[in-house]
C-alpha cells in the first residue's frame, strides 16, 4: 500500500523526488503518512480535498481486499 500511495503523489507533483511516504501501525489500523514539498502540497489535496478524498477511497477499497484498515495522512 505504501508503494501505491508513492507512486500516485509522485504522478500528481512537481518534485517527485520529494515525496516520503512512512507506514505506521496503530493498533488494528495502518497509519500512511505522506509528505510532500510545500508548494506540491496543493496538487495532492486538490480543489475541495477531492484528489485526497480519491486516494484514500483506493486505500480503502484495496485494504477491503486485504482485510486491513488504511489511513492516508499529508502532512506539511
Amino acid at each position: 500500500m505504501k508503494e501505491l500511495v508513492e507512486m500516485i503523489a509522485k504522478a500528481l507533483v512537481d518534485n517527485p523526488e520529494q515525496v516520503v511516504v512512512t507506514e505506521v501501525e496503530v493498533e488494528q489500523t495502518t497509519v500512511l503518512e505522506l509528505r510532500v514539498a510545500p508548494s506540491d502540497l496543493g496538487k495532492v489535496i486538490g480543489k475541495q480535498g477531492r484528489t485526497a478524498r480519491c486516494i484514500r477511497t483506493l486505500l480503502g477499497a484495496a485494504g477491503m481486499k486485504l482485510r486491513k484498515r488504511f489511513v492516508l495522512e499529508i502532512l506539511e
